[in-house]
């Protein structure tokens, strides 16, 4: 194992491990071992979901199916036990419960002393969002102490809107194509297996010092505002909020996008005691033009 140590810069300092094993796709292959890639969060997490693995409604004419795996450790062979799986995912009919406290479609459930996991549900199905159609997919969160927690998310073989959607067209995401198995029983069944890997981690007291609001420069009403949750940094969205992921040199990005697509958030702490946050953001501009905001956290 590679071991890199990144010095303090203005207002951060942390100590990354590189693993060995990052999968990287070089064009015509995958080249790694079995590290379990990290995709979008999407902007409809929700947590504290109850602890459940039973996600089924009675009376939801959805194709019922079980998603099952194996949560290990970074070895790729070794059972992680109590590992906390989050899973969400649409309705059916193509909706998300954000707001109520019957936590819909939202699970959360621990990998036993051999590292499995299981949940029942419905399939969810492909919906609009953002002038297309995502295809259908779940969302998951592995948080496992020693690790980053790891956000992903996993789609079917077959469906249609794979190929145009930027995060499961991704290389990346091959591995996250699932088939959809029809048992004897006619019940469906998809299987998953999470590998944890190590990856760059801002220190918590550093974290401690960017959360709260920012002022954009010019629109002084423009507010963006950061929280701290499982020694993560997130940006607040109206449902909670979408977690960010620590790339060296004070920044932060959404993790999982394509490559090409980026939006990340550079932090840079003033003589004055101010901290000045440059958002630079291609993620949904056409043409891949970049726009570069900037705002300020008073002290």
């Amino acid at each position: 194992m590679q071991r890199r140590t990144f010095i303090k810069n203005t207002g951060l300092c942390a100590v990354a491990v590189s693993a060995s094993g990052f999968v990287h796709f070089d064009g015509k292959n995958y080249v790694g071992d079995c590290e379990t890639t990290t995709d979008i969060l999407g902007p409809f997490y929700r947590p504290d979901s109850p602890m459940r693995n039973n996600l089924v409604i009675i009376g939801d004419t959805g194709s019922p199916v079980e998603l099952s795996g194996f949560i290990k450790h970074s070895d790729c062979t070794t059972p992680y036990k109590k590992a906390k799986i989050e899973l969400w995912h649409c309705s059916s009919t193509g909706v998300y419960d954000n707001t109520s406290n019957e936590y819909r479609y939202r699970g959360t459930a621990y990998s036993n002393d051999e590292g499995h996991y299981s949940f029942n549900t419905v399939l969810p199905v492909p919906y609009e969002a953002g002038g297309g159609r995502r295809p259908a997919h779940f969302h998951l969160m592995i948080t496992a102490e020693g690790y980053q927690p790891l956000i992903t998310q996993l789609y079917f073989s077959g469906d249609t809107y794979i190929t145009t959607d930027l995060s499961s067209s991704s290389p990346t995401a091959k591995r996250r194509i699932l088939e959809v198995h029809t048992l004897r029983d006619k019940t469906k069944k998809v299987m998953f297996d999470v590998s944890m890997s190590d990856t760059l981690a801002a220190e918590s007291a550093a974290i401690d010092k960017l959360i709260g609001a920012y002022s954009d420069d010019i629109d002084k009403s423009k507010k963006t505002e950061f929280f701290k949750k499982n020694n993560v940094l997130w940006k607040k969205n109206n449902v909670f909020g979408v977690n960010l992921e620590y790339v060296g040199n004070n920044t932060f990005q959404y993790p999982g996008l394509p490559s090409g697509i980026h939006r990340t958030f550079h932090f840079e702490v003033m003589t004055s005691g101010f901290i000045k946050l440059t958002q630079t953001d291609n993620y949904l501009t056409e043409n891949g033009q970049e726009v570069i905001s900037v705002a300020v956290k008073e002290k």
